[in-house]
C-alpha cells in the first residue's frame, strides 16, 4: 500500500550552482555565482525560506578533464572549497542542512572525520557527508599518483574509510565532558574510546580530538549507482542522490537498494532516495520549453564533446560526430555514468553530436513546465515509490531557484506534499532519520 501521507524531501544541488553548461550565459544570470559569497549567501537563505532540507555542495579535486576550447567556456573551473563555504553559510542560516563531498580516494579518514565533526558542531547539527570515490582520473595527478585506483579497489577502500570515520566519530560518549569546575574534571577518560583500527588500507589509532558530533554522526550521503555503489548505499547511506533514466528505472533502483537494506537488517525507512531533477518553470508548458530550448542553445559544441567524454571515460573527439555512438569498452571512470550515456544513445538512436549536446546541457531527469505540471510529476514519483524526494538542480541563477521556491514550493505545500515549517533543528530531525547509537558506549 502506498502511504498517501508521504511528503517530499528536497535537496538543492549547488556546486556548480547550475549543472547546465549554458547557465552562466542565460539572460539575467549571475555569471559569478559559483565564486561569490554574497550570491551564495542569498541562495542559501532563499532555500531555507523555502524549507529545503539541504544545500548540497559537490566537490572536484581537479579541473575537469576537458579540452582547451571547452575549458575556455566552462563556469565550473572556479568554486569554493566546500568546508570553508559551508562553515560560513552555517553562520547565516539556522535550519537548512549543509552537505559536502569528502573523497575516500584522495583524503585520510582522520581528516574527513575531524572536518565533518567540526561542521556539525558549528552548524548545531546540520552537516552531511557525501561519500564519493572520485571518478575524475586527473584528480590522481594532484595527489602524487600516475593513475587512478581501480574501480573495485576504490569501493573497497570507501567501505573501510566509512568504518574508520564513523568509528572516530564515536570516540567519545555523549557525556564524556562533564566540565565540572568544582572537581576539576573536564573529561572522563573512561568515556573515551581508542579506535586502534588496522585494515587493508588504513591504520588509525584515534581517538578523534573533537567531541562526538551533535547528530551522533553527520548524515551519510552517497551517489553511486553501480553494483558496488548500490551495495555501499544499502550498508551505509542515509540519503542517496540517484540519477535514474525514468520512473520505471527509478522504481527498480528504489526497490533494489531498499530491498538490500532489509536483507541486511537495516530499516528501509532510514534511507531517503533523492533523484537529481533539473527543473525549468514557466507560466505555461510552452514557455518553459522555450526557456529550456534557449538554455540548450547556449552550449558550445566543444563543451558538448568534452562533457560526453567525461561521461564515457573515453575521448569522444575521436568519434565521427554524425555517426551513431560506437561500441564503448569499460573504463576506470564512473560505471553508472557511462552506462547511462550508452543507454540514452541506443534508446533514442542519437548521433555522437546529438548525444554530446544532451550531456553538455543536462541529460538526466528534467521537469519542464508550469508549477502544476511539475508538482503533478513529483507527486507521481513520490507516491509510486520512485523516490522519497528530489535533489533539485536549477537551470540558471537566481531566476531558476527563485521560481522554484516562490511557485513550486507553495503548490507542493498546498497538496500536503511538502512541509510548511521545519520539523526540528538538525538535518536528521528534518529528514526523519534516527540518531545513531554510539557503538562503543
Amino acid at each position: 500500500m502506498i502511504d498517501a501521507r508521504k511528503t517530499l524531501r528536497l535537496g538543492a544541488f549547488m556546486r556548480p550552482v547550475s549543472i547546465h553548461a549554458g547557465a552562466w550565459r542565460y539572460p539575467g544570470a549571475w555569471r559569478d555565482a559559483n565564486f561569490s559569497f554574497p550570491r551564495l549567501s542569498y541562495l542559501a537563505r532563499k532555500l531555507e525560506a523555502g524549507r529545503f532540507d539541504a544545500f548540497f555542495m559537490a566537490d572536484h579535486l581537479a579541473v575537469l578533464n576537458m579540452g582547451t576550447e571547452a575549458l575556455r567556456r566552462s563556469h565550473t573551473v572556479t568554486s569554493f572549497e566546500p568546508f570553508t563555504l559551508l562553515s560560513a553559510l552555517a553562520a547565516i542560516t539556522s535550519r537548512i542542512g549543509l552537505v559536502a563531498t569528502g573523497s575516500t580516494s584522495f583524503d585520510e579518514p582522520f581528516h574527513v572525520a575531524r572536518r565533518f565533526a567540526s561542521l556539525d558542531h558549528i552548524s548545531e547539527g546540520r552537516a552531511g557527508w557525501n561519500i564519493v570515490t572520485t571518478s575524475n582520473p586527473d584528480a590522481a595527478l594532484n595527489f602524487g599518483l600516475e593513475e587512478h585506483l581501480d574501480h573495485a579497489e576504490r569501493y573497497r577502500r570507501a567501505r573501510e574509510f566509512f568504518d574508520v570515520v564513523t568509528g572516530l566519530w564515536d570516540s567519545f560518549a555523549d557525556d564524556a565532558f562533564p566540565r565540572d569546575a568544582a572537581s576539576g574534571t573536564y573529561l572522563d577518560p573512561a568515556r573515551m574510546h581508542v579506535l586502534a583500527h588496522q585494515g587493508e588500507f588504513f591504520r588509525v589509532r584515534g581517538p578523534l580530538n573533537i567531541a562526538r558530533p551533535v547528530q551522533g554522526w553527520p548524515v551519510i550521503v552517497q551517489a553511486g549507482a553501480s553494483e558496488p555503489g548500490r551495495q555501499l548505499a544499502a550498508e551505509t547511506a542515509e540519503v542517496v542522490f540517484a540519477a535514474p533514466n525514468g520512473l520505471a528505472d527509478a522504481r527498480a533502483l528504489y526497490a533494489d537498494v531498499k530491498g538490500r537494506m532489509a536483507r541486511i537488517g537495516r530499516d528501509p525507512d532510514h534511507l531517503k532516495i533523492l533523484p537529481g531533477a533539473f527543473v525549468v518553470v514557466g507560466a505555461s508548458d510552452e514557455e518553459a520549453r522555450e526557456k529550456r530550448d534557449l538554455l540548450d542553445s547556449l552550449v558550445h559544441d566543444d563543451n558538448a564533446i568534452d562533457s560526453l567524454s567525461i561521461a564515457l571515460g573515453h575521448d569522444a573527439r575521436r568519434f565521427d560526430p554524425d555517426a551513431p555512438l560506437p561500441e564503448i569498452p569499460e573504463s576506470n571512470a564512473s560505471k553508472s555514468g557511462q552506462a547511462r550515456a550508452i543507454a540514452i544513445a541506443r534508446a533514442e538512436n542519437l548521433t555522437v553530436r546529438q548525444l554530446a549536446r544532451r550531456f553538455a546541457g543536462y541529460a538526466g531527469l528534467s521537469f519542464v513546465g508550469t508549477p502544476k505540471t511539475i508538482a503533478d510529476a513529483m507527486e507521481e514519483w513520490l507516491l509510486s515509490e520512485g523516490c522519497d524526494g528530489f535533489n533539485v538542480m536549477f537551470p540558471y541563477l537566481p531566476e531558476g531557484l527563485d521560481a522554484f521556491v516562490d511557485q513550486i514550493v507553495p503548490e507542493l505545500q498546498r497538496r500536503g506534499l511538502f512541509r510548511t515549517e521545519y520539523e526540528g533543528r538538525t538535518l536528521r530531525e528534518n529528514l526523519g532519520l534516527p540518531r545513531p547509537a554510539n557503538r562503543f558506549f
